[in-house]
């Protein structure tokens, strides 16, 4: 697309979320960043200019979800991407078993019912959009092809709250995507790939600026590009 849109980003004010925002920007969209923390994500914005607004969102709170769709609607009247990066994983290595039942509804509360609540409510904004986009930011670790081969190399990366819930978001990208095939949204998953972040670890081989490069390519497909997918890069992965 060579057109400026209007972009929501979730989770924005640092990592793959920020350097989301930070490269939409750059292409001369305008961005809103989501945040929790009202001092980063003011100092997030700053570092990338006019083009940058700050939004108060908790992804883990129903009303500030409420709040902050309705402030998107006031403040700008339209929305033409949508994506939701903000995500939790703490008991990421935890043995399914084992996982302490606050901790896997913790990562279910961020990981997947906010982000259809909030994609819920926005989606009247991106209906009138001509070409609207949505970025669902799930994972490997949530496909059961990938879980489910005893050959795969999660390591310790086979906990069930995060995994599970990155399953959970993949299944709202498919059926999301089948209910609005004839309207011109698209709605997909993108794999960040393993990034140094503070949920990645300085161990990941790759760096943040190439996390974010799948969610923009998915947020500025052309029209003909594809819809209800599950990409790294250009590549399609396995539910």
């Amino acid at each position: 697309m060579n057109h400026p849109d209007i972009a929501l980003i979730t989770g924005a004010n640092k990592g793959i979320g920020f350097e989301t925002a930070r490269q939409l920007a750059a292409l001369g969209h305008t961005v809103i960043l989501g945040a929790r923390k009202a001092a980063e994500g003011q100092s997030a914005v700053a570092s990338i200019g006019p083009q940058a607004h700050f939004l108060l969102l908790d992804m883990a709170s129903p009303e500030s979800i409420q709040a902050a769709a309705q402030s998107v609607f006031t403040q700008f009247g339209r929305l033409d991407i949508l994506v939701n990066n903000a995500g939790i994983g703490p008991e990421n290595g935890m043995k399914p078993s084992e996982a302490p039942m606050e901790l896997i509804r913790q990562t279910f509360e961020t990981n997947v019912f906010g982000l259809v609540q909030l994609t819920q409510a926005l989606l009247p904004l991106l209906r009138q959009s001509q070409h609207g986009r949505i970025v669902n930011v799930s994972s490997v670790l949530g496909s059961l092809t990938v879980n489910s081969d005893p050959n795969a190399e999660l390591g310790s990366w086979r906990s069930f709250g995060y995994n599970g819930s990155k399953a959970a978001v993949n299944m709202f990208t498919a059926t999301l995507a089948a209910e609005l095939k004839s309207t011109p949204i698209k709605v997909n998953s993108a794999h960040p790939g393993w990034v140094k972040t503070d949920l990645g670890g300085d161990q990941a081989p790759l760096e943040v600026a190439d996390g974010a490069k799948t969610s923009v390519r998915l947020a500025t497909l052309p029209d003909n590009g594809p819809t209800g997918g599950f990409f790294h890069f250009n590549d399609t992965l396995p539910w």
